[in-house]
């Protein structure tokens, strides 16, 4: 099964149409979705290394306007929804402590979690309950995910044929991997938050 998944994932990286899902997908995995973009820009890399600095700079615009929303989302709920069940609680005031030391390094934060596996969407959510400067956390967010997705794209291109030998050779282990990372940095929230 995951043979069959990888190879249509190979197909669909050389049609026409998927540089629009890596858009959706990088765009939607920034506030809402799951599954990062690299699982379509690695085989769209490794099926057209030509394009890698376009693949890479259509994740990291659709990433950062996803962030945007994320930060939306984070900016528009917080009054509405979070704020009332903080105050009902009594942690109105550890949330303005939290929300100042936030503040104090958003920027860094926003650049760390944009280029690691943890889960972006967090970050950019967390960053509009906040109300983290936008400037910041959009200059944060675009010099992240930019190096985030450019050295992928980069390795991807000078590396090529041996890289996708590698993951063909290693399939089921780098799923594994991916998974590992994927419920890690989820569980990484829950024992933060």
């Amino acid at each position: 099964m995951l043979r069959r998944l990888y190879d249509w994932t190979m197909e669909m990286a050389a049609q026409k149409n998927a540089v629009w899902v890596l858009a959706a997908v990088a765009f939607v995995e920034s506030s809402v979705f799951p599954i990062p973009p690299d699982v379509l820009l690695i085989p769209m890399v490794l099926a057209a290394r030509n394009s890698a600095w376009r693949y890479a700079a259509i994740c990291t615009i659709a990433s950062v306007l996803g962030g945007m929303l994320g930060y939306a989302i984070g900016s528009g709920l917080y009054e509405g929804v979070g704020r009332p069940i903080l105050d009902f609680y009594g942690y109105g005031a550890k949330f303005s402590d939290f929300t100042a030391r936030y503040n104090e390094y958003g920027g860094w934060i926003v650049f760390i979690a944009g280029v690691t596996p943890f889960p972006y969407k967090v970050i950019t959510i967390a960053s509009g309950v906040t109300d983290l400067d936008f400037a910041t956390f959009t200059t944060a967010s675009v010099l992240a995910r930019g190096l985030r997705f450019f050295v992928v794209a980069a390795l991807l291109y000078w590396i090529g044929q041996p890289i996708r030998e590698f993951v063909e050779k290693r399939l089921g282990l780098l799923f594994t991997i991916f998974c590992v990372l994927l419920i890690g940095g989820f569980v990484l929230i829950k024992l933060i938050a």
